[in-house]
């Protein structure tokens, strides 16, 4: 795999604006300066790093950065269902990379747009399951709880619950939201507490509440 400075679908700038600089450029000083150790991009130092990495990651090779977050990554994983390529898991990949998820789990259509993840699933594992059946199979023999995230009736506020150290939040399509054989496999539902006129809020919007309350949980 190789990420040097790969550009952020975000990153386009605006008609008739001058470009702006991402990221940093070559390290200061020329080859003599470079550090020592395996971590390094040679590339990277020699041209800059303008990749949507944070500032402790800066011309680290991709592999280096992936070894260092399976150090640090968090117990949870995230599940997606995925029967309509819903355009939200892109999204769903992304904030599972900012919060440490273990894993993504993509249940269904192997295929998925990826241009919401803005790159972020070179560093964030991913995984396929066929069908609910595989998935939760998976998920019992890791002996992981399933959370689904879904306002149905018997759904539990997120607010109130203790959600599990270990575990699965898994979320389904914008609109159907989960299919009735993830809702019956899951260990517990619950959903996002909402005060306005619209019956449910976008899936990538969600999937970041619940991770983020996880955080809020667990690391806090």
């Amino acid at each position: 795999m190789d990420d040097r400075n790969e550009t952020d679908a975000n990153e386009a700038d605006a008609p008739g604006l001058e470009p702006v600089p991402h990221g940093v450029g070559p390290w200061p000083g020329g080859e003599a300066e470079w550090p020592d150790g395996d971590r390094w991009d040679t590339d990277l130092l020699r041209n800059g790093d303008r990749r949507n990495v944070v500032d402790r990651y800066r011309y680290w090779s991709l592999e280096a950065i992936v070894a260092d977050l399976d150090q640090q990554r968090n117990p949870f994983h995230v599940a997606i269902e995925n029967w309509q390529h819903d355009m939200n898991i892109g999204s769903i990949v992304r904030s599972a990379n900012a919060f440490a998820a273990d894993t993504v789990h993509i249940i269904g259509r192997r295929r998925w747009n990826k241009r919401g993840a803005m790159v972020t699933d070179r560093y964030q594992h991913v995984r396929h399951h066929h069908d609910v059946a595989t998935f939760v199979a998976w998920a019992r023999d890791q002996r992981l709880l399933v959370v689904a995230v879904d306002n149905v009736d018997g759904s539990v506020p997120i607010e109130t619950l203790a959600l599990p150290e270990r575990c699965v939040l898994l979320f389904g399509q914008e609109g159907p939201g989960l299919s009735p054989e993830s809702l019956a496999a899951a260990d517990v539902v619950v959903e996002i507490s909402q005060f306005g006129s619209t019956r449910s809020i976008n899936a990538s919007a969600a999937g970041a509440i619940v991770m983020h309350e996880w955080i809020r949980q667990h690391r806090f």
